[in-house]
């Protein structure tokens, strides 16, 4: 069952590819803009790009959101996914790996590119790629949750972002923090658990959080 509605996510999500290249668009954009402000410095530009590349990733899968539950919920077919024998956990899950999939998945293969504009080594670009791995479920998860909490309500959009920028703090910390300690040669170790150590608690506790914020939200 699982397997079936991820393959309608992703057809879905095939469908619409404007859906997915527009957040992909901005964070090249975006990040491609701080090396033309703050100058062409080869030093300043390596350390400030982790953060720069974090924070643009954060600001890319904010805004798709919105689209998580939306489209589903007004054409009917949230009702019919919510009812039994599908699972509404099964479903919250889902949305977000098809998310992840389709929106987190692609920065990961375009960072590279950004790592290189900004002068990474490939020892700060490999742990910069694992930080994003780790990280970028984390918002998917949180944007689900997020997404069904304001399923239906007006201004759903700005909403989310109030809800989710706050909560992804620590993930930002964490993740750009790693690759900062590692260019100043301290140890990463404890980035990388408490990375992880989010990734594992938000996929076990949100998907619960957000079907029971579906159910109240389509009843």
């Amino acid at each position: 069952m699982s397997w079936v509605l991820l393959r309608r996510e992703l057809l879905l999500a095939l469908r619409r590819p404007m859906d997915a290249l527009l957040p992909l668009g901005f964070f090249v954009v975006a990040a491609s803009l701080f090396p033309l402000g703050v100058g062409p410095e080869p030093e300043r530009l390596r350390e400030m790009a982790p953060g720069v590349i974090w924070v643009c990733a954060l600001l890319a899968s904010l805004l798709s959101l919105h689209g998580l539950f939306e489209p589903d919920a007004q054409d009917g077919s949230l009702d019919q996914l919510l009812l039994p024998p599908h699972s509404a956990w099964r479903l919250a899950g889902v949305k977000a790996l098809s998310h992840w999939l389709t929106h987190g998945l692609p920065l990961l293969l375009v960072a590279p590119l950004l790592a290189l504009m900004f002068g990474l080594s490939g020892a700060d670009l490999g742990l910069l790629l694992l930080t994003l791995l780790l990280g970028s479920p984390v918002l998917s998860l949180l944007g689900s949750l997020a997404a069904a909490l304001t399923l239906g309500l007006r201004g759903g959009a700005l909403l989310n972002l109030l809800i989710v920028l706050p909560l992804a703090v620590p993930v930002l910390i964490f993740g750009s923090g790693a690759v900062a300690a590692q260019q100043a040669a301290l140890p990463v170790q404890g980035h990388l658990s408490l990375l992880a150590a989010l990734l594992l608690a938000t996929a076990a506790g949100l998907p619960l959080a957000t079907a029971a914020a579906l159910r109240i939200a389509v009843q």
